[in-house]
This record gives C-alpha cells, sequence and structure tokens, in this order.
C-alpha cells in the first residue's frame, strides 16, 4: 500500500494557515491560491477515480473554507492514490503542495 503520508504532511501546514489567517490576508490571494491548489488537487483525484469522465470543479464556498477545502481534497486524492498505487503521482502532488504554499505565504504577506 502506497504512504501518502508526505502528501498530508505538506498540505496540512499550507490548509493551518488558511485556516488562521486574517480576512484581509484571505482576501488578498491567500485563499485564491488555497483555492486554486484544492481545485488542482480535486481534479487530479477524479481523474484518477473516474477516468474518461470530465472532472466537477471544486466550488468557491468563500475564504474562510478553503483551509478545510483544501485539507478534504488532499486527503480525497491520498485514497484515491493508495486504491490505485499511483506513486508518480503522489510525487508530483507532493510538489504541487510545496510550491502552492510558497504561493500562499507569497499572497498571506502581500509579497508576490
Amino acid at each position: 500500500m502506497l504512504d501518502t503520508a508526505p502528501l498530508i504532511s505538506a498540505v496540512q501546514p499550507a490548509a493551518d494557515r488558511l485556516r488562521t489567517l486574517p480576512e484581509s490576508a484571505l482576501r488578498r490571494g491567500a485563499a485564491a491560491e488555497g483555492l486554486a491548489l484544492a481545485r488542482e488537487l480535486a481534479v487530479r483525484a477524479q481523474r484518477l477515480e473516474f477516468p474518461g469522465r470530465p472532472p466537477s470543479e471544486l466550488p468557491d464556498v468563500g475564504v474562510f473554507a478553503v483551509g478545510d477545502q483544501l485539507l478534504v481534497a488532499a486527503h480525497d486524492l491520498a485514497e484515491i492514490l493508495c486504491e490505485v498505487d499511483a506513486d508518480h503521482e503522489l510525487t508530483d502532488a507532493v510538489a504541487l503542495v510545496q510550491l502552492a504554499t510558497v504561493r500562499i505565504a507569497a499572497a498571506a504577506t502581500g509579497k508576490r
């Protein structure tokens, strides 16, 4: 069974950060970056789980929910990665999360 702990370990700090940021930082772009990451993780999970079916877009439910959306999307992807044993997909997802975490931090501080 594939160990997806690296994905969850990479996404947890970003989700926690998004949950604790003030509204001003979320609206400055941190929430948009977090939502973009959550949407990409959700798309990847859907493509693996339902090949050949167009993925649904994760809705924007507001800046205060994006941390939760990110964590749920990562857990969904982790589950399907275990089922299909897609090690290369895991590596790509972890790298994606690491890059997005930098963008989230930059947007939160206004240092893009």
